[in-house]
């Protein structure tokens, strides 16, 4: 039975058995949050890492103090490449309450294009099951797959 990825389950790893490119996404991270650096290509460097492996992992990993201060949903989508798609999907996470956290989206290929959000959902007015209800009511949104979530 193949797994869907909203079926997932999420764990709390110990630093030590995390895979080295895992290690090396936090640390950019870190260095990208405190200003240490000022752009993703430095920090990667300085940490010895592909921008590939840092694209990656940064919506999947984070360091556990960051999800206990802040509720963290990454969403992936499979979007039709039309004019305006991006704005108002945007409109509809905002308008639920939602921070964009981060934007990935990937340069559209045959009509379509993917996009993952990073949201800060503390201040949503509603239940995150039912944004994904509009969201996925959008006629140019083709999926909508949650990546990772956090409390």
């Amino acid at each position: 039975m193949k797994m869907d990825r909203t079926d997932r389950k999420f764990y709390l790893v110990r630093e030590d058995v995390l895979p080295e490119a895992m290690k090396k996404t936090l640390e950019v991270k870190e260095m990208l949050e405190r200003g240490k650096v000022e752009s993703v290509w430095e920090a990667v460097r300085q940490a010895d890492l592909s921008r590939s492996a840092f694209y990656k992992y940064r919506d999947t990993v984070f360091p556990f103090s960051t999800i206990q201060k802040e509720r963290l949903v990454s969403l992936f989508f499979h979007l039709e490449d039309r004019s305006g798609t991006l704005s108002k999907l945007l409109g509809v996470v905002a308008s639920s309450g939602c921070n964009v956290l981060t934007i990935h989206q990937t340069i559209p290929l045959q009509g379509r294009a993917n996009v993952t959000l990073s949201l800060n959902t503390s201040d949503i007015h509603m239940e995150i099951d039912d944004l994904l209800i509009e969201l996925r009511k959008l006629e140019f949104v083709e999926k909508v797959e949650v990546l990772g979530t956090g409390a």
